[in-house]
């Protein structure tokens, strides 16, 4: 995506904050990505299948963690920020070697066939639900756990050149996207039927109804706990550049919230 993005081929983007974070840090000064706008706040979870895990303190060397890449993914830098909590700043860095990249779906099908080395799985909505599902499965810990609230999932960005260049054009996107919002919210049965229609899922209609209603996931475009994460990966040395608050990382200016890191839909594109 990001090389997508930098190329000229897509306009927008949609990544996660470790995502964000990296390419606005490398593209100081050139194209300058930043993000558009929040997309979703989803609860990060880490499950396992061993009932001797209760939290990270139990993990041995015989215990993999699958997550979607390791040191760079959410999950990753949320089980290292745990890890900083539980074992101390030092030693953030101690349950890497357990974790092995997989995608959800693989990892899903791995852990849940009690075979091999998997016994854990580091993931997110709807594969956090369909694991709990099976018995034996529990809960370790949450994004929620470790961050003290929800964070966003996603961001959409795009570069300050596009944005400088196509001022209606973003304000249009923008305004459907908020659009699209709003209408998720206000029926999600529909945006179920639809989101089974568009994917091709073969889960029930309230299979996932019941996931869109967890009170755990919303879908708003203001980003939250944006900055927990991102000066923890400067503090790291994940990221060599770190924005003096959220708004850096913003293409928009953002005029109506009161809160360092928060970001709402803006009239400025519009206006112009």
């Amino acid at each position: 995506m990001n090389d997508a993005l930098l190329s000229g081929n897509v306009d927008f983007v949609c990544l996660g904050i470790p995502g964000i974070a990296t390419i606005w840090a490398k593209t100081q000064g050139g194209l300058e990505v930043k993000a558009a706008s929040g997309f979703n706040f989803l609860p990060l979870q880490l499950n396992t299948r061993n009932p001797n895990i209760k939290s990270l303190r139990d993990l041995t060397d015989k215990n993999k963690i699958a997550l979607p890449a390791v040191k760079v993914s959410m999950q990753a830098i949320i089980l290292q920020m745990a890890a900083a909590q539980t074992f101390g700043e030092a030693n953030y860095t101690r349950l890497d070697g357990l974790t092995v990249s997989m995608a959800h779906p693989d990892a899903m099908a791995t852990f849940l066939s009690g075979a091999g080395e998997i016994d854990n799985h580091f993931t997110s909505p709807p594969f956090i639900q369909k694991e709990l599902e099976r018995p034996g499965i529990t809960k370790v810990l949450s994004s929620v756990d470790v961050l003290g609230g929800p964070i966003s999932f996603n961001v959409v960005a795009t570069t300050t050149k596009f944005y400088n260049e196509n001022p209606k054009l973003y304000a249009v996107f923008m305004k459907s996207l908020q659009e699209a919002t709003e209408f998720i919210n206000r029926d999600k049965r529909a945006a179920a039927e639809i989101y089974i229609k568009m994917t091709k899922d073969k889960s029930p209609v309230d299979d996932i109804l019941k996931i869109i209603n967890d009170p755990q996931i919303e879908y708003s475009l203001m980003p939250k706990n944006i900055m927990k994460m991102v000066d923890f990966m400067h503090k790291s040395g994940t990221i060599k550049v770190k924005p003096t608050s959220w708004k850096d990382c913003s293409s928009r200016t953002c005029t109506t919230c009161p809160e360092v890191d928060a970001l709402v839909v803006s009239d400025r594109a519009a206006a112009r």
